[in-house]
């Protein structure tokens, strides 16, 4: 169920919406293959008129379940806008779409949910990534090769004459 407002409500006084908006109701899952939603978004919103426009303050919360681009380990990040605030013409070429004097803020929510996204999401700052598998056999249990045939790559270029 979208996040509908009655704008006719908001010519006497301001409106208070709390509740809970599925994640499915915010088609979120199709952004990034490493992000999912994992919980509904908790909105704390008061809505009123303001001159001619539509003032949405408040907070928004949601839960992501993540995968770390470096270790691929999941994890879980918690999104928190509370100072959000978003303010939506009622005329001119922006302005926002009504339907039966009602107002759907889904997509404006959904806008700065998805630009809040953590973009290179680690499970830790300090993440060093995959660790190497340890090297198998008992003539390379000293971790260095036993014979120059493994060299680094940065040896193998230097041998270029460019």
């Amino acid at each position: 169920m979208p996040l509908l407002i009655n704008i006719r409500h908001l010519e006497h006084e301001a409106v208070t919406l709390r509740g809970q908006l599925p994640g499915a109701d915010l088609d979120l899952d199709c952004i990034d293959e490493m992000i999912r939603v994992a919980s509904p978004l908790e909105h704390d919103l008061l809505v009123q008129r303001h001159e001619r426009s539509i003032l949405v303050r408040g907070s928004l919360r949601l839960t992501l379940a993540c995968e770390c681009v470096r270790c691929l380990k999941a994890f879980e990040h918690r999104l928190e806008l509370d100072e959000w605030s978003c303010l939506l013409p009622l005329e001119g070429e922006d302005k926002v779409l009504t339907s039966n004097d009602c107002a759907d803020l889904t997509p404006y929510v959904r806008e700065d949910i998805v630009l809040a996204f953590p973009q290179h999401p680690l499970c830790a700052p300090e993440c060093r990534g995959l660790q190497p598998a340890p090297p198998s056999g008992p003539d390379q249990s000293s971790g260095a090769p036993a014979t120059g045939e493994f060299s680094s790559a940065w040896a193998e270029l230097n041998k270029l004459k460019l």
